[in-house]
């Protein structure tokens, strides 16, 4: 068993808040945002790669994406990569261009997806907490091997449930302001 340590259990439960905000740029507002197309791999060269390495993605207008393709021979793969990716979007060939119009949501979609931003959101805080439990079980570990002492312990386990409730706040936070950008209120 590890010694406790602050900055790596900081780390590791930012970890988990980054990872979420990653999570929630993938969903889709009634905004164009270039994110949305991060998580599509595409089949070129006899190998998955992100799209992001075979184009430039923008977003040239409020309710439409731009693919810039580099390679032409690479059209047909982005295209249907972006059309199997679920997102609900058509692409639109235009040349060496893939324009992808971004349509309105429903009010149900929009449901579907504060629920999606709701599970990344508790995936995070199981992640945050076991965590904490790993940090609480360092200090049990250190208190039994005489490196510290039940006071030393009892602070210190105050001091996780700190950087832990301040964690949660952080995640709970990001979420609310991706489900009110989400429902559009």
């Amino acid at each position: 068993m590890a010694k406790y340590d602050k900055a790596d259990l900081e780390r590791r439960m930012k970890g988990a808040v980054e990872s979420l905000q990653h999570d929630l740029n993938g969903l889709r507002t009634g905004r164009a945002n270039t994110s949305l197309l991060d998580p599509i791999q595409v089949e070129v060269y006899g190998a998955m790669m992100p799209l992001n390495q075979v184009a430039t993605v923008s977003a040239p207008e409020p309710r439409m994406l731009s693919v810039q393709v580099w390679d032409r021979s690479n059209m047909t793969p982005v295209e249907k990569a972006i059309r199997n990716a679920g997102l609900g979007i058509n692409p639109i060939t235009d040349g060496q261009n893939i324009r992808l119009p971004i349509p309105d949501m429903t009010e149900e979609r929009r449901k579907e997806l504060a629920k999606l931003a709701s599970q990344y959101a508790e995936k995070a805080r199981i992640a945050v907490r076991n965590v904490r439990r790993d940090g609480m079980d360092m200090l049990k570990a250190d208190e039994k091997k005489s490196e510290i002492s039940e006071d030393e312990r009892k602070r210190f386990e105050t001091e996780v449930q700190k950087i832990t409730d301040a964690t949660i706040a952080d995640i709970d936070a990001a979420v609310g302001l991706k489900e009110k950008e989400i429902l559009g209120k």
